[in-house]
């Protein structure tokens, strides 16, 4: 039978997901944080299964870590080099699922630079889809690996204050993590300047600052966001010299946290753009090392369990 507190058969986004739902993901990855800190790291849970990495947007950190998280659990992983495939000679979206939907994989994992296209994709695959990053919709696993980092070092979620700084505009981490947390019961500010602001943001519930010394007052966490300048069309900032001084995180601007507040960052860092080095690898505050590596414990717990609901969903159709 499906898994009875997470009985979807894709993730696509934080949103629409309940509490109970989002503390299964974040115990089981806990549970495979344990495993990966283990000599023997290996499990066989999705032993004789097939997970096909289906990136069309470059990156290194979150492709590594799906497949090292589905090598770990035992599975078979495909990663399919969309720059020498059909996709690359004209094959539509549509025609690349039905094609990988004949080699009957167990779960797909999509990046792709356009918001909506994961879900297209998953609308038409019979196996699990799980969202690697859409354009500026969401990044699900992202957030949920921030929110076990979180958990982890604080104890909770609910009832903390967490500032999300930067490119928050072209942000799909920003969004997944607006909604995790407030479902969560934690309060969130951005900051950032007027120019990557997303309209009406306010209206998710989230508190909008464009001043780093008032937005930092008194957080728990400070989350930095990568400026996006692969997404920006036309000028969002006058200068990389000037965002810093005004929103590049750095001992002064930190100050106004919380004497205890963690430093994240999603990777990968432009040091002096948006985060100076001397508070990105302060070893008492900064979680960005530990978000990479239990990333890959929450993408185990993901890739596990929608893997399982596959397998039943696919056995009730064949006993239908």
């Amino acid at each position: 039978m499906l898994n009875p507190v997470f009985p979807h058969r894709h993730l696509l986004g934080i949103e629409g997901l309940t509490p109970a739902e989002i503390n299964h993901l974040l115990d089981r990855s806990d549970y495979y944080v344990a495993l990966n800190r283990a000599p023997e790291k290996m499990s066989d849970a999705l032993r004789g299964r097939t997970i096909v990495n289906l990136f069309f947007e470059n990156s290194t950190r979150t492709r590594t870590s799906f497949e090292l998280a589905a090598k770990r659990l035992g599975a078979n992983v495909i990663n399919m080099q969309v720059e020498s495939s059909s996709v690359a000679k004209g094959e539509t979206l549509i025609d690349t699922a039905v094609t990988l939907n004949a080699m009957h994989p167990d779960v797909l994992v999509v990046r792709h630079p356009d918001s909506g296209a994961v879900k297209l994709l998953a609308d038409k695959v019979n196996c699990g889809v799980v969202n690697g990053g859409d354009g500026s919709h969401e990044h699900p696993t992202q957030a949920l690996l921030d929110a076990l980092t979180i958990r982890r070092r604080k104890g909770k979620l609910n009832g903390l204050l967490v500032a999300i700084c930067g490119d928050v505009l072209h942000s799909r981490v920003a969004r997944s993590n607006f909604l995790l947390l407030l479902t969560m019961g934690a309060r969130v500010r951005i900051i950032a300047p007027r120019t990557l602001i997303p309209s009406q943001v306010d209206r998710m519930g989230v508190e909008v600052f464009t001043d780093m010394h008032a937005g930092l007052k008194d957080v728990d966490i400070v989350m930095m966001l990568r400026v996006q300048n692969e997404r920006m069309r036309g000028s969002f900032i006058p200068s990389v010299r000037e965002y810093f001084h005004f929103f590049g995180l750095d001992r002064a601007k930190l100050a106004q946290a919380k004497p205890d507040a963690l430093i994240m960052h999603p990777g990968p860092m432009n040091r002096g753009t948006e985060i100076d080095s001397d508070v990105a690898d302060d070893f008492e505050r900064s979680v960005i090392r530990e978000q990479v590596e239990l990333g890959v414990a929450v993408r185990m717990a993901v890739l596990e369990i929608l893997a399982l609901n596959n397998r039943d969903i696919q056995a009730r159709k064949a006993a239908s």
